[in-house]
This record gives C-alpha cells, sequence and structure tokens, in this order.
C-alpha cells in the first residue's frame, strides 16, 4: 500500500518498525523534536496524556469525519495521538515524523510510519483524502514549507486539518505577562509543577516549540494566504482547549486562569476570539485545482 503513494524512483529503508527517508539537513529543530519525542518515556506520556479527551474528538470528526476506508497522512504524527483517539479503520494510515521512538509507538497502533521531513515528504501529490496536521507545526522550521507539503498531498476534494499551535494573538505576551513568559522554565523548577517531570524533559520540550514563542504563531491570515492560492476553500476557528465540534460553530470556550491573566495582563479581553489559545484550519481542496508543483 505504501508503495502506491511513493514518488517514482523512491525506495524507504525499512527500520523494524518504521521506513526511512533520508534527511537532507538536520536543524536544531529536527534534533530537539527527535529527541524529545524519540525518548520512550517522554513519548509515552506525550501520547497517554495530551490530545486525548472528548473534546479533542468531537473537534477533530466534526472537522474530517470517520477516518474508516480513506487514505490519511499524518503530518508530525508523533507517537500516533490523533489515531489512538479517533479510532476508525483507514484504508492506509501514514505517519510522518523525526521521531523514530514516536513513529515505534505509533506503529503499534496502526501507522505506517515513515522517518522523513515533513516539508519535504517522499510522497506522489493528490493521494490523501485527509492530511493531518496536530500540534506540529510550530516544532517546525518553517510553518509554511510544512503547510504547503500537506496540501500537495490532498486529493481533490479532499481535506487539510490543523490543530493545536498557538494563535499569534492569544501568546503576544505584553508586560507583567511577558516577564512571567520569560521566567517559565525557573518557575516549573521551584514549583516542580506541569506536565513535565524533570527539568531536562521541560527544557528539551521546550526547545521543540520553535514558534511558540511571543510574538510568533498561526494568524487567519497565515492559513488562508497560503492555502487560498492553492485552491482550497480555507476555514479557520479560534478555540480554547476545552470545546469540541462547537469551534467549528464559532464558538470559543473558556481558557484556564492562568492563560486567562495572561491576556489580561497583556491588556486582552480573554473572551475574545483573538485571545484563544489555538487556530483550527479545515481547507478542503476544490475539485477543479491543480496540485502544488511535486
Amino acid at each position: 500500500m505504501l508503495g502506491d503513494i511513493l514518488l517514482p524512483n523512491v525506495a524507504l529503508e525499512h527500520s523494524g518498525s518504521y521506513f526511512h527517508s533520508k534527511l537532507e539537513w538536520a536543524s536544531e529543530a529536527m534534533i530537539a523534536n527527535a529527541t524529545y519525542f524519540g525518548n520512550a518515556q517522554w513519548a509515552q506520556e506525550y501520547l497517554d496524556y495530551c490530545h486525548r479527551d472528548a473534546h479533542f474528538k468531537s473537534r477533530w470528526l466534526a472537522a474530517g469525519g470517520d477516518w474508516t476506508g480513506k487514505v490519511v497522512i499524518d503530518l508530525g504524527c508523533g507517537p500516533g495521538n490523533i489515531f489512538a483517539t479517533l479510532g476508525g479503520n483507514p484504508k492506509l494510515l501514514v505517519g510522518v515524523d523525526v521521531a523514530p521512538g514516536a513513529l515505534k509507538l505509533a506503529s503499534k497502533l496502526g501507522y505506517t510510519a515513515v522517518l522523513a521531513d515533513a516539508a519535504k515528504t517522499p510522497f506522489r501529490s493528490n493521494v490523501a483524502d485527509i492530511v493531518a496536521i496536530n500540534a506540529s507545526l510550530h516544532h517546525c522550521d518553517d510553518m509554511a514549507a510544512v503547510l504547503r507539503e500537506g496540501a500537495r498531498l490532498v486529493k481533490p476534494h479532499g481535506v487539510l486539518i490543523t490543530d493545536h499551535d498557538p494563535q499569534l494573538t492569544a501568546w503576544d505576551y505584553k508586560g507583567v505577562a511577558k516577564l512571567m513568559w520569560d521566567a517559565r522554565l525557573w518557575v516549573y523548577r521551584v514549583a516542580r509543577y506541569g506536565f513535565h517531570k524533570t527539568v531536562i524533559q521541560q527544557s528539551w520540550g521546550l526547545r521543540t516549540e520553535v514558534h511558540h514563542q511571543p510574538g510568533d504563531g498561526v494568524t487567519k491570515e497565515f492559513f488562508r494566504s497560503t492555502l487560498e492560492p492553492l485552491g482550497f476553500d480555507v476555514g479557520v476557528y479560534p478555540h480554547n482547549h476545552q470545546i469540541g465540534a462547537e469551534a467549528l460553530s464559532g464558538e470559543v470556550g473558556v481558557a484556564k486562569w492562568k492563560y486567562r491573566l495572561g491576556n489580561m495582563l497583556s491588556g486582552r479581553r480573554p473572551s475574545s476570539p483573538t485571545s484563544a489559545l489555538s487556530l483550527m484550519c479545515v481547507a478542503r481542496r476544490r475539485g477543479d485545482s491543480l496540485s502544488a508543483a511535486a
């Protein structure tokens, strides 16, 4: 099945539980992602606790429907959180990542796992019913390049879905909120609070978040200006994390108190759509559109 979607003259090496595509270069971001998500314990914790709630499942099923019978490519799949949450029986489920440890876990869930650069995959154009990019763009050096690559892979009438990347306007902290942001690693060390159990785990996790900084992140214009010229109808939905399918109807939901505080200290209204933590993009390729060049 994987051979049916590979570019001509591409042969992948098989490394036990995953296939290996040659990486042309390794940036600091790629090394950080390979280190953090390649750690067996850290990757398992990420699989167990992140993007596994009913809100996430409801939102993704509303955006892309059941994956049964479909060709799905998950760029930046990590240990396989999306499929572990959504389930279904895809015709072909391909996961792409740079972290071997994460790919090993994803393969156990049913992914055909491929180690490759998400900005330059070894697949033909127009092969996927669904391309999923969850919580991954902000971990990559060039967010637009990864988004364009995802778009290249989508069939006519297929859908590209991204989610859980930080909305620039919500995370652009000012004043006291910016000082608190800059001191967050020190706070984690003193309080021993947060998802990460150790300082080194927290440190590597922060290194992966290349575009999760004040003044950086995704915007509605970023998605529309990148995807609309490629023949997509684009919907972008600001949301906080504890909301399901209602996000696609324009509801934002309520953020946790620390995020509301950060927006208030930055002079913004916490309930505003521009203060929502994440953007979900649901982009459907028009049937008469041409693929981006391979």
